[in-house]
């Protein structure tokens, strides 16, 4: 089965809807995602967006603090433009009926977190991703132009043979049907989310396992700084919601990290204390667990007033209280957890990456903004921006590219009966957090090298999987766990959120720059780009 339409769109966060709606304003959209329209990395975002908007605060200011968060592989011309456009993103959201918190005097509240100088956070509640992915969903529900196609699963881009190699579309695998469905457009825009599940401990939903970056790496895109995993400090530690995040406007608020004493071991430890960058307070909350043998550390918020603390945290303050924690009375148990994608498929300032046809958008791009250690909130405003920029791109040079002529698969229908190694996802997600998490060893990444190399020689030995959801997602997960691992192995420093123990300095004069791979043309070896 074909689909035919002037924009594709392979993912349903903030970029890939964003995108979505401008292009429906110039052709007709597929929007395909893998599971219900609303599960995406946005949707669980807590924080909010960062944008220049206050008295007081200036663009200068949130350069300056992205800059110094992104440890030297930030792109000025990418931060200036990215912080530049949040004040008309933010308006635009306004416009679409996304209900952002207000303070009495009718002006937008403004949040605080880690590593930003001034309250610039632009929120709703502790649930900006849900209030975000709800008013985006439903604008594009009201658009006649984009057919959304829910529970198609990607398996691979569709290229077209020759010297161009220009993306065409996508491969994808109907779940409910087992069919194999090959959209097609001119444009396709990968806003397929972050990796986090090739860890054992994540804060991302399920369907976060890094299919647009293994889908563009195969096809070969050029992908980079795949080490720069984003470790968030403060998931709950809990047996019934471990993987729940617990936001960092809440230390912007006025929580502290505090150890079983009682004491706030941050604040004593680094410059900024618990609102410093998430790779320096990482490192302590690793550190404190390491002398004290606990698995745990706490964020205290019960010095604050009660009332103001539940208004303010609605979300965190009922699902904890359902826990049995009161978060007005008692600190909160919390360990960090894999969070954010730092690396991506590069991409220029216009979203565009080096196949043609291909553009990329959010967390799966690699667009110079983030650097080796993502700011918070500034996640959701670069997908805006970068899905905004994509579009108009796309748009202008879009004309004049023929739709391909006939099927580039034999595929039509798989059998879905395969099974799958659980033990080898698993194992996967094991190595990588033990060898290629917060802190790393030459001899524990030749491990995990060595291991997902493994893995992956032996799933993709079972392509008569093809047809089973779970087989696609490992295949996407291996290839993505690769990447970050080889890429960790090869950076010979530290730097951001990526920490050598037998490398623990910074190193300008070898490593000030992108980590560059693309696949071998003729394997799927790991070849340097750069």
């Amino acid at each position: 089965m074909r689909i035919d339409s002037d924009y594709l769109i392979i993912g349903t966060g903030a970029a890939g809807l964003y995108f979505a709606l401008q292009a429906a304003e110039r052709g007709s959209v597929s929007l395909v995602t893998k599971k219900g329209a609303s599960e995406s990395n946005t949707r669980y975002a807590q924080g909010g967006i960062a944008s220049v908007i206050g008295s007081g605060d200036s663009e200068e200011s949130h350069v300056q603090d992205t800059l110094a968060s992104g440890a030297g592989l930030s792109q000025r011309e990418a931060v200036e433009l990215t912080v530049q456009e949040g004040p008309r993103a933010i308006q635009n959201l306004i416009r679409l009926d996304t209900r952002f918190s207000m303070e009495e005097n009718g002006s937008l509240s403004l949040g605080r977190e880690g590593g930003h100088s001034h309250n610039r956070i632009v929120h709703a509640d502790d649930l900006t991703g849900r209030e975000l992915s709800r008013s985006l969903l439903e604008a594009a529900g009201s658009q006649g132009r984009i057919a959304l196609h829910e529970h198609h699963l990607g398996i691979d881009l569709l290229m077209e043979s020759g010297k161009t190699r220009r993306c065409h579309g996508v491969q994808a695998l109907d779940a409910s049907t087992g069919e194999i469905v090959e959209f097609c457009a001119p444009v396709t825009l990968l806003a397929t989310g972050g990796a986090g599940q090739i860890f054992d401990s994540t804060t991302n939903p399920s369907v976060a396992t890094g299919d647009g970056v293994a889908m563009a790496y195969r096809a070969g895109a050029t992908v980079g700084n795949m080490e720069f995993y984003q470790f968030h400090p403060t998931a709950l530690w809990h047996p019934r919601g471990n993987t729940f995040l617990i936001t960092e406007a809440l230390r912007g608020y006025g929580a502290v990290l505090v150890n079983h004493q009682g004491e706030a071991f941050v604040e004593a430890r680094v410059p900024g204390g618990s609102l410093a960058t998430r790779d320096v307070v990482v490192r302590a909350i690793v550190s404190e667990m390491k002398e004290s043998g606990e698995p745990c550390v706490y964020l205290d918020v019960t010095r604050k007033v009660g009332g103001e603390t539940r208004r303010r945290f609605p979300n965190i303050s009922r699902f904890l209280m359902e826990l049995g924690i009161d978060i007005t009375r008692q600190p909160i148990p919390v360990a960090p957890a894999a969070h954010y994608m730092c690396g991506g498929i590069r991409t220029d300032l216009k979203g565009q990456t080096d196949v043609p046809g291909l553009y990329a958008a959010g967390e799966v791009a690699l667009t110079g903004f983030h650097g080796a250690n993502r700011l918070a909130s500034n996640s959701l405003l670069e997908a805006l921006v970068f899905g905004r920029r994509a579009l108009e791109h796309a748009a202008t040079n879009r004309n004049g590219t023929p739709m391909p002529s006939g099927s580039s698969s034999s595929l039509s229908t798989v059998d879905a009966a395969e099974s799958v190694d659980e033990e080898a996802c698993n194992q996967l997600r094991r190595t990588m957090l033990d060898n290629v998490g917060i802190v790393r060893h030459r001899v524990g990444l030749d491990q995990a090298c060595a291991t997902v190399d493994e893995i992956a020689r032996k799933v993709e030995g079972q392509q008569r999987a093809i047809g089973n959801p779970a087989w696609v997602e490992l295949r996407n997960m291996t290839t993505v766990a690769q990447l970050v691992a080889h890429s960790a192995r090869m950076r010979e420093e530290s730097r951001g959120v990526h920490y050598r123990e037998d490398f623990p300095d910074r190193d300008d004069s070898r490593w000030q720059h992108d980590s560059l791979l693309r696949m071998s043309p003729e394997d799927m070896a790991i070849t340097d780009a750069a």
